[in-house]
């Protein structure tokens, strides 16, 4: 397990690895370790940021509630990644807009606001990092946008799948695809009907197996 009281977990992210030796000892000096469980908050809408969170291993599901109780997926952070949504509100001094989850056992190297503040002044590099890694998020949600708006669910929905596969399985609810898709379990269990009907998937409580994962990349790929 990688520890932030030994210097080398800075290259776990590479666009870090290139820090000067006074700025990486500042890092070092300014960050600790934090440990999560599996379903942890790691951060809730309304609650002021006041820390950059560097994943060293783990998942953090980002996602907005509505006042309905609908939840809408926006993205992950993964090992070697940081959160934007974080970035995004220490450099704007907002709140959370959003809730941020902990899928699996998470560990995290953990940034003050303070030595955030003083790193982002002192380092190009490290100004880098975190610009590089917003415009990419970004972008990323301008795509999510798009999916929503302009593609057909049974499109997004086939695609989904195979992203989530492993060995032909998907090891999830409907809701929980649901989620994924930002539309509701109704959508997605009437689509999921329409593929068993059409051989492609078989479902069962918590689980959907994949029987035809060509049937299931032609509808990937169909024009919307």
């Amino acid at each position: 397990m990688p520890d932030p009281s030994d210097e080398a977990w800075i290259d776990r992210f590479a666009e870090l690895a290139g820090l000067p030796q006074d700025v990486r000892d500042m890092l070092h000096r300014r960050s600790r370790r934090a440990s999560l469980p599996a379903g942890a908050h790691v951060f809730r809408p309304g609650q002021p940021a006041e820390a950059m969170l560097l994943l060293l291993s783990g998942s953090v599901r980002v996602q907005q509630v509505s006042d309905s109780g609908r939840e809408i997926f926006l993205y992950r952070v993964q090992a070697g990644e940081s959160c934007v949504l974080t970035t995004a509100c220490m450099l704007a001094d907002e709140d959370y807009s959003a809730e941020g989850i902990a899928e699996t056992a998470v560990q995290a190297v953990v940034i003050p606001r303070a030595g955030f503040d003083e790193l982002v002044g002192r380092s190009a590099i490290f100004r880098s990092f975190i610009f590089r890694a917003y415009g990419r998020r970004i972008a990323d949600l301008f795509g999510l946008i798009d999916a929503i708006v302009f593609q057909r669910m049974d499109v997004r929905l086939a695609q989904r799948l195979l992203d989530m596969e492993s060995g032909g399985v998907i090891v999830a609810t409907h809701q929980a695809v649901a989620v994924e898709l930002g539309t509701a379990r109704e959508v997605v269990s009437r689509t999921l009907a329409e593929f068993h009907r059409r051989g492609w998937v078989e479902t069962a409580r918590g689980e959907i197996r994949i029987l035809d994962r060509q049937g299931l990349r032609r509808m990937a790929s169909s024009v919307t």
